[in-house]
């Protein structure tokens, strides 16, 4: 078993409000979940009308499928619109 968690912190440029950033961010939640079928949720900066962080974790048979997911999830966040990906840090659960 091979399994990570990612932190996404992201800028929400364009956001005058806490409804105007969360409907930025819902859709990436969203389908983060419901496309690669991982763990999301909203984890910083939710009293913040520009910031948000958002934790996702995978967990996969092989690192090779691990690594796959981890990009394109990497890939989804960074192409959503409305959004700057400020900057993203993994951790790797080390299994004996």
């Amino acid at each position: 078993m091979h399994a990570a968690a990612v932190c996404f912190e992201l800028r929400v440029p364009e956001s005058r409000s806490l409804k105007a950033k969360r409907a930025a961010v819902r859709p990436i939640v969203d389908g983060l979940r419901h496309r690669f079928h991982v763990s999301v949720a909203e984890v910083d900066h939710q009293d913040t009308w520009q910031r948000a962080a958002i934790g996702v974790a995978v967990v996969a048979d092989s690192s090779h499928q691990l690594e796959a997911v981890l990009d394109t999830v990497e890939r989804f966040v960074a192409a959503a619109p409305d959004i700057e990906l400020l900057d993203h840090d993994t951790a790797y659960l080390e299994l004996e």
